[in-house]
Order: C-alpha cells, then sequence, then structure tokens
C-alpha cells in the first residue's frame, strides 16, 4: 500500500472521528477548564454569591448590579501571589478585572456550598 492510500485512509477516519466527535457533544455543556484560573473561577462561579456589607455599600455607591459582579468574577484574573489558598475551610481568592476602563479588585471568600465577596475596589 503506497503512501498517499494510507494517508487517505487516515484522513477519512479522522473526519468520520471528528463528525461522530462533534454529533455526540453537540448542546453538550463540555468545556476545557484545565487551568487553575478557569478551574477557580468556575468553582467561585458555580456558588451562590453572598456580599459582605463592605461589598454591598461599594455595589451601591458605584450603581453594580449582581449580574456585572458575576461577569468581573467569570472573565476575571485570579491573582494567585495576593490569594491565600492554604486555609483549611475557606480560600481567599482576589480577582482582577477592569470595568468602564478602571482596574477593579474583588477579595472572595470561597468555601464549600458558598462564595463571599468581602471587597471591591478600585485600583488606583
Amino acid at each position: 500500500m503506497k503512501f498517499t492510500q494510507r494517508l487517505a485512509y487516515y484522513l477519512s477516519g479522522f473526519a468520520i472521528g471528528l463528525v461522530i466527535l462533534m454529533f455526540f457533544l453537540n448542546g453538550k455543556d463540555a468545556s476545557c477548564d484545565y487551568g487553575p484560573n478557569a478551574r477557580t473561577v468556575k468553582n467561585i462561579s458555580s456558588k451562590p454569591i453572598a456580599y459582605s456589607d463592605e461589598a454591598k455599600s461599594f455595589i451601591d455607591n458605584n450603581a453594580l448590579d449582581s449580574l456585572t459582579i458575576v461577569k468581573l468574577i467569570k472573565f476575571g484574573n485570579v491573582d494567585f501571589s495576593k490569594s491565600n489558598t492554604k486555609l483549611d475551610s475557606c480560600n481567599i481568592y482576589h480577582i482582577d478585572n477592569s470595568y468602564k476602563e478602571r482596574d477593579i479588585e474583588l477579595t472572595v471568600e470561597n468555601c464549600d456550598s458558598l462564595s463571599t465577596i468581602f471587597k471591591i475596589n478600585y485600583l488606583k
């Protein structure tokens, strides 16, 4: 069997496999969250979010809503150098993002069943 024939068989099998894979994964909520940032953000976003009094006052003073906060968390970058991930019960994460061309930082406590936003600050 010549090389071109082997290549044609390989490519046709590969194409059939891709079509079958697309058929099975179509409509599923499959994601590839393998990085530490993506896993942390997904874990925080999957739980109910509570707000501290300081965070509530910041949200009220700056006319933010809960959907904006969820998007800030979902599309933010976790700063692991500022985060405290060695706690037994709940880890504390610092998430950096920007909102209306201003840098913003969220301090989030991630427990087993609840995520609590402690502080929201604009960075200078």
